[in-house]
C-alpha cells in the first residue's frame, strides 16, 4: 500500500502493518460468517515482493500469522499471482511458490462442485519454464474434459489474472489474459461447462457475464487502486445458481451477509 502511495510500485515495501491489519479482520469476518464457509480463497499476489527481492520471507511469515486464527473448519485455498510467482515465472520461482503454499495449480470438488485452481502466469508468459506451462495445459485439459463428462452442478475456476476486466474482445492489457490465450479458455471453459472464473490482479471489482460465463474481479484485502473499499467478495452456490457479493470488510463484521444472500442457502 505504501509502495502504491509513492507511486513506486517495483519497491518490494517494506513497511505492510497496516496490510496485517486488514488481514486479521478479514479474518474475523470469515470466522462471525453463518453458515461457515466452505472454504475462504486468496486470489494470489499472497505477498507484494516480487522473487528474490528484500522483505519477501518476512512479508510470507506475517501472512501465515495472520491468517493462523481462520476457523479451522473453513480450508484456505491459495492461488499465485504475478507478486507469487514473477511477471515471468520459472522453474525455481514455482518452485518457491510451491514449497511456502502448496500446488500451484489443482482440483477439487465441494458438495457436487468442480473447482480448479490455475496459475495463470504460466498462461501470461510461461517462456521461461516450457515444461511447467505444457504441464498445466496437459492437465488442465484432462480436468476440463472431466467435468463436460461428469454431473457435477457446477465447475468453477480461480486464477489470478482475469480472463478479461470489461469485455471478452477488450485490447491486451497488463491486467488481464493475451486476446489469443483469453478467447481459447473462454471457449473451453463454456464448452465444459464452467459457470464462472475468479480473479484478482485488478485492484478493483470489474469483470462481466458472457454467454453465460461469469468473469468476476475482485478487489482487495488490501492495496486498493480504485475507490472500492477494503474487502471480500461472499460467494453463495445453490443447486441452480452462484451468486455473489463483494462485502467492505467493515460491513461483513459488523453485519454479515445481506438477509436475501442468506435466504439463498435456506
Amino acid at each position: 500500500m505504501k509502495a502504491w502511495k509513492e507511486g513506486n510500485c517495483d519497491s518490494p515495501g517494506e513497511e505492510w502493518a497496516e496490510e496485517v491489519r486488514l488481514t486479521k479482520q478479514a479474518v474475523q469476518a470469515v470466522n462471525k460468517l453463518s453458515p461457515k464457509p466452505r472454504f475462504m480463497v486468496l486470489c494470489g499476489d499472497l505477498i507484494h515482493a516480487m522473487p528474490g527481492k528484500p522483505y519477501r520471507e518476512e512479508q510470507e511469515r506475517d501472512l501465515k500469522e495472520a491468517l493462523k486464527d481462520v476457523d479451522p473448519a473453513v480450508p484456505l485455498v491459495f492461488v499465485s499471482g504475478n507478486h507469487d510467482v514473477g511477471n515471468t515465472p520459472t522453474p525455481g520461482t514455482v518452485e518457491m511458490y510451491r514449497r511456502g503454499w502448496g500446488d500451484d495449480y489443482f482440483s477439487f470438488w465441494v458438495g457436487g462442485v468442480l473447482c480448479l485452481v490455475l496459475n495463470s502466469q504460466l498462461f501470461f508468459d510461461g517462456s521461461a519454464c516450457p515444461e511447467l506451462r505444457d504441464a498445466q495445459e496437459a492437465w488442465l485439459e484432462e480436468q476440463l474434459q472431466r467435468a463436460a463428462r461428469s454431473r457435477c452442478r457446477h465447475a468453477l475456476v480461480f486464477q489470478h489474472i482475469p480472463l478479461y476486466v470489461r469485455t471478452p474482445d477488450e485490447e491486451d492489457d497488463y491486467f488481464s489474459l493475451q486476446r489469443g490465450v483469453r478467447e481459447s479458455l473462454i471457449k473451453r471453459f463454456l464448452q465444459a461447462g464452467v459457470k464462472a472464473v475468479f480473479s484478482g490482479h485488478y485492484h478493483r471489482n470489474a469483470g462481466g457475464m458472457h454467454d453465460g460465463l461469469d468473469m468476476v474481479v475482485s478487489s482487495a484485502i488490501g492495496c486498493q487502486l480504485g475507490t472500492d473499499p477494503h474487502g471480500m467478495r461472499v460467494v453463495v452456490v445453490t443447486e441452480n445458481q452462484v451468486v455473489h457479493r463483494y462485502y467492505s470488510l467493515d460491513k461483513l463484521c459488523e453485519s454479515g451477509m445481506d438477509e436475501d444472500m442468506k435466504k439463498l442457502l435456506c
